[in-house]
């Protein structure tokens, strides 16, 4: 059954997420400077170790590693997710203003890459060793070879600068967001319309393709009903991916763009090493990953007989 088996990947997953929170907690432990001189340094306080083992003690960080671990820990089930001596805040609120715009470019990020990469690898597929298929293949090796940051900096030359059409930097609405979006989907689509065209391939060098041309089925009929249905696989575990990373913020796009989500939070505190919201950034991310990895084994049993009946196996 579906539910034993969504039961099964939870239980399994926990260990997963617990050993990430633990090792996230230890790295932040043993930086060279802590939260205490950072926020010593900012205040202008005299960094004495007197003065640094009252504030330490205040806070609570002379504690046993562990105890401190399992404090932390407990604070975070309970929806308490530090306090940012930095900002002077709680970090739940600032991780909850930076979402919906993470959320909102991960949305539009993802629609263009699947309108440009599906269509264009079918078509590459279709139209092997045609001209079609090598312009296609052509721009896609561009794009893929075009690192972010270089495809940030042109859009931004090109469209801001030299036609004046959008904003440079900050979220001022719709607009603000069409930069950011297309540097993102440039690179996925050009990635996934290769392997869009392979696994499309793949399906149609198979005999069954070629039993259902000689009964007299169309092409095009075959393309819909029997191919795309069984190239669905890849097509889920890119996107699966692409949506994992896109959640945890694409960190350079965003500081290119200053668009204030997740990623740019998250340079920022590192920047300025705010260990409280680090490691709510690593836990967002453990958390988004191992939960888009078991959607996308259940998404699986739905598509794939064979898996679903090895897992009631």
């Amino acid at each position: 059954m579906i539910w034993r088996y969504a039961v099964k990947r939870v239980l399994q997953l926990i260990p997963i997420l617990f050993g990430i929170t633990l090792l996230s907690y230890a790295l932040m432990q043993s930086a060279s400077a802590d939260t205490v001189d950072m926020m010593m340094q900012k205040r202008g306080m005299l960094i004495t170790p007197e003065n640094q083992a009252v504030m330490r003690h205040e806070m609570g960080l002379d504690q046993p590693f562990i105890l401190q671990y399992f404090q932390w820990l407990g604070k975070i089930f309970t929806g308490d997710m530090g306090y940012s001596y930095l900002k002077n805040m709680d970090v739940f609120p600032l991780f909850m203003k930076a979402l919906p715009s993470t959320l909102l470019l991960t949305l539009s990020s993802m629609v263009v890459t699947v309108c440009i990469s599906v269509p264009l690898g079918i078509l590459s597929a279709v139209r092997q060793n045609k001209i079609t298929d090598y312009v296609i293949r052509f721009f896609s090796f561009i794009g893929n070879a075009l690192p972010g940051f270089f495809v940030a900096l042109l859009l931004l030359l090109v469209f801001a600068l030299w036609l004046g059409w959008l904003p440079v930097t900050g979220n001022h609405g719709f607009v603000s967001i069409l930069l950011p979006t297309f540097t993102l989907a440039i690179a996925m689509s050009a990635k996934y319309t290769r392997q869009v065209r392979a696994t499309v391939l793949e399906e149609l060098n198979k005999d069954y393709v070629m039993g259902c041309l000689a009964r007299g089925v169309k092409g095009r009929t075959i393309l819909l009903a029997n191919v795309l249905k069984n190239s669905m696989l890849t097509i889920v575990t890119l996107l699966a991916l692409s949506i994992g990373s896109l959640l945890g913020g694409t960190a350079i796009v965003e500081s290119i763009f200053m668009w204030p989500g997740v990623g740019s939070l998250a340079v920022d505190a590192i920047g300025n090493r705010d260990y409280a919201i680090i490691q709510v950034y690593v836990i967002w991310m453990a958390v988004i990953y191992v939960g888009i990895n078991l959607i996308t084994d259940l998404i699986y049993h739905f598509l794939d007989p064979r898996i679903r009946m090895q897992g009631e196996g």
